[in-house]
């Protein structure tokens, strides 16, 4: 796709956002009472379930200072326009699955569960650009309802470049314009990455962003829970 196509001459793009503007984002937690911890969220019209069972003991114990973090990423097979049937550990998912480790395995305070593995489980319900932002999203949200200590939110979202001009939070179109991307997942409080510049710079404010509306999920979500506790 034409990238002027994709940014018109007002600076505004397809879906009416201007270059830097988030899609709406919208986020809950403690859907299910099965699970240690669960969320969902919708990042325009990308959505993401995770869920979150730990910690609990690791029987290999392959680890004897901290926990194992498993991950797990998989798309719905109606999550797509696609008619493509994806099997479970297909290489994409694979690959998404190993960055969601990665990525938690440096967020999540490991070392004060010792021989234990926590398992994270996401799945991306309708996928519109950004899957692995929104994953991360879901997934952090889904940490903090098991009670997971992390050493700040893990936050993501995706920038590009459109005629040099640097966007974040790319839909689908977006991505697939053929331009550069990137995928940025960082802790916000803590996390400062230079020498990256403007394209950088559109990505990290975007994850600050998300930040303030994950801080705002588990604060309603806290209320609420206190309200049905009465404490």
């Amino acid at each position: 796709m034409a990238g002027l196509e994709l940014l018109s001459d007002q600076g505004y793009r397809l879906d009416g956002r201007k270059a830097t503007e988030l899609r709406k984002v919208h986020a809950r937690m403690g859907l299910f009472a099965q699970v240690d911890g669960s969320a969902y969220i919708e990042q325009g019209n990308t959505k993401a379930l995770a869920v979150v069972y730990g910690s609990h003991e690791d029987r290999a114990a392959r680890l004897h200072d901290r926990a194992v973090i498993n991950c797990q990423y998989s798309m719905a097979t109606f999550s797509t326009a696609e008619r493509k049937r994806r099997p479970h550990g297909d290489r994409k998912s694979t690959e998404m699955s190993l960055h969601l480790k990665q990525t938690f395995e440096a967020a999540v305070l490991t070392n004060l569960y010792p021989r234990s593995q926590i398992d994270i489980y996401v799945k991306i319900l309708q996928s519109d650009g950004g899957n692995y932002s929104a994953c991360v999203n879901a997934a952090t949200l889904a940490v903090i309802d098991a009670g997971i200590p992390m050493r700040d939110y893990v936050c993501a979202c995706t920038a590009g470049f459109v005629d040099e001009t640097p966007l974040a939070d790319l839909c689908h179109a977006e991505e697939s314009g053929g331009g550069t991307s990137l995928a940025l997942a960082l802790l916000p409080r803590g996390g400062h990455i230079d020498h990256l510049e403007t394209l950088m710079e559109a990505a990290m404010t975007a994850c600050k962003g998300v930040s303030k509306v994950l801080d705002e999920v588990v604060r309603q979500h806290l209320q609420e829970v206190s309200a049905l506790t009465g404490e």
